[in-house]
């Protein structure tokens, strides 16, 4: 592939020769696993979760890794030209000659890049046309627990934590070199956690979507999320792989927990990633200060759903802060909860570099935080701000959401004065304030208490998008920036989110018409879609326009994730009422989620609130 990239744009995307790389295995047991991540380069190095799989795999007796990314379209385009395979980034290894290729699903958006990557990589497309010299096709992440619209092109998922699910399909791998595809499959398929579409008949009917053994097969549905029970246990790489060119997220990049009980009614990530587990501070602050020796890298990125609500961030940041201090290197905390964000914690911050800060109110009235149960207050709201501006922040960045369910242009007008009011608290403190406001488009996801909430149609996104534009330049008058997702790409999210095997044609059909990198608005084309979509005979309008019914079979309902469809249609009615749940970490309250939650030992018998569907 050398030759070629000189007639590119950053050729440093395909270099490798990354500092921390580790030399590929020999051994005829060994199983070659091939990480594919769906997007360029600097957004797949920027993802913790790959470097970990990484690493993993290296430490794995039986295992081996080498890694590919998505080759950005003027290299695809000169790769076909020349018949040049897709090869891996360590050895050069041609994807057809590793043993699986493994995919990670964490957008929607990205789909056709999977099949982009299959093609280079001389993979037949489909799963059923996939002879024994093939590798298996694999793929995990978030979009595994709803894996039906890529189910004929993937020869099995892995559903949940890879730190506990992935050592076990190597072992069972490599013992199994001598068996057939088919034969592979089958005992992957018992497995808890892994899923093979090819096992699993779909029908589609009147009550929605219903799922059963293939003939002759005994499959145990719903397949049930791997969970990691300890992190402290859990596997951590001691290094980490340093790129050879800029990344999005170029930094130390740590987990402080996984999980969380929040319950935010929109969060995929806050429902599927139940129970709350965190990592012990002495031994996180000692693997953070040798990363920052090991790699060099000037900024750590402290990790998780909502990085203040660890337990134990102000003795962490204690720890860090003298070390920090003296290599000038920067602490990057990622969205934080406005009720989370302390003067104390800001304080303890205050010796280091900081950058910008981001707090995620996401809706712009009380009334609408209280539908979506984001437990935030104006008061904490103006609190937060204050703490940031008095301990030296002058950037802030504030996170919503338009289109969440019972929205009206009243709490559209939240968002202005909120912002507005962040600006005013900014400059009283501040003579140069930075107030920057992302607004994107409400996608209900699966696993979520608005999994049966209709979405907004792209027109509908449209105005209310420039209902707010128009609004922030008549009081922000070009002090406050705004940027807002477009309302197509949502509306595709949304397609693709809560789809059926039915979108598996469409999804071919737009690739083949130059769908790639969807995701990026330079490259993405709703009329090629759309294209796609009539010419396969299936209405886009029908997975995401309409309300689903609580009795209604749905896509992903083969699928556990841990939480209870029970647990979610209550929630769903308690949003109506505009109603607060707890968060049980919070008040010692068990919510009974059914996530089997493994530390706080405190429960009380299910709400017979509403008429829940069973799961």
């Amino acid at each position: 592939m050398w030759p070629l990239l000189s007639n590119v744009k950053r050729s440093s995307r395909y270099a490798g020769c990354e500092y921390g790389v580790i030399p590929p295995k020999d051994g005829n047991s060994i199983v070659r696993f091939c990480l594919a991540f769906p997007d360029v380069y600097e957004i797949g190095m920027s993802y913790l979760g790959f470097q970990i799989l990484y690493f993993l795999l290296k430490t794995l007796p039986c295992g081996d890794a080498d890694r590919v990314y998505c080759p950005w379209t003027d290299l695809e385009e000169q790769m076909r030209a020349r018949e040049t395979p897709l090869t891996s980034l360590e050895s050069g290894r041609p994807l057809r000659e590793f043993d699986v290729v493994g995919f990670t699903l964490q957008y929607e958006l990205s789909y056709t890049n999977i099949l982009t990557m299959l093609d280079l990589g001389r993979i037949p497309l489909h799963s059923a046309d996939r002879g024994e010299n093939d590798p298996l096709v694999a793929a995990g992440g978030v979009g595994a627990l709803s894996p039906e619209p890529l189910a004929p092109f993937i020869d099995f998922f892995c559903v949940g934590d890879g730190e506990e699910l992935l050592p076990e399909v190597i072992t069972l791998l490599s013992g199994a070199k001598g068996l057939s595809r088919r034969g592979k499959l089958e005992l992957l398929s018992e497995l808890e956690g892994v899923y093979v579409p090819s096992l699993v008949e779909c029908d589609v009917g009147e009550g929605g979507v219903s799922f059963r053994s293939a003939a002759g097969k005994r499959v145990a549905l719903p397949v049930r999320r791997r969970i990691v029970e300890s992190l402290d246990d859990a596997f951590f790489p001691e290094m980490l792989l340093v790129p050879s060119g800029g990344i999005v997220h170029d930094r130390v990049a740590v987990e402080l927990f996984r999980g969380c009980t929040r319950g935010c009614r929109f969060c995929q990530a806050g429902m599927v990633t139940r129970p709350v587990r965190e990592r012990s501070v002495r031994p996180l602050a000692e693997r953070i200060v040798s990363l920052v020796e090991k790699t060099g890298w000037e900024e750590v990125g402290l990790l998780s759903l909502a990085s203040c609500d660890y337990s134990g961030i102000g003795e962490l940041v204690r720890e860090l802060s003298p070390m920090l201090a003296e290599k000038n290197v920067k602490l990057s905390l990622p969205s934080l909860r406005m009720d989370a964000f302390s003067v104390n914690l800001a304080a303890e911050m205050e010796s280091m570099r900081r950058g910008g800060i981001t707090f995620a109110p996401e809706a712009g009235t009380q009334r609408l935080r209280d539908v979506i149960n984001k437990g935030v207050s104006e008061e904490d709201f103006e609190n937060s701000l204050r703490a940031a501006f008095t301990k030296g922040w002058d950037r802030v960045k504030l996170y919503f959401m338009m289109g969440l369910p019972t929205e009206t242009d009243e709490d559209l007008d939240g968002i202005v004065r909120l912002t507005e009011r962040a600006y005013s608290i900014g400059k009283g403190i501040k003579k140069r304030v930075e107030v920057a406001v992302s607004v994107a488009g409400f996608v209900p996801k699966p696993h979520t208490p608005f999994q049966w909430e209709a979405q907004l149609s792209v027109d509908e996104l449209r105005r209310r998008g420039r209902y707010v534009k128009n609004r922030l330049n008549e009081v922000g008058r070009g002090k406050i920036s705004l940027k807002y997702h477009e309302p197509e790409q949502s509306f595709m999210e949304g397609v693709f989110a809560r789809g059926d095997r039915r979108l598996a044609p469409v999804l071919l059909a737009a690739w083949r018409k130059g769908a790639r990198f969807d995701g990026w608005t330079e490259t993405f084309s709703f009329s090629r879609w759309m294209e796609a979509f009539e010419e396969c005979g299936v209405d886009p309008h029908g997975y995401v326009s309409r309300e689903r019914s609580p009795d209604e079979g749905l896509p992903w309902d083969h699928i556990s994730a841990g939480v209870t469809k029970e647990f979610l249609w209550r929630e769903r009615l308690r949003s109506r009422e505009e109603t607060l749940s707890p968060d049980c970490r919070e008040d010692g309250k068990c919510a009974t989620c059914g996530a089997a939650c493994l530390a706080c030992g405190a429960c009380f018998p299910p709400s017979q609130e509403g008429g829940a569907p069973r799961a």
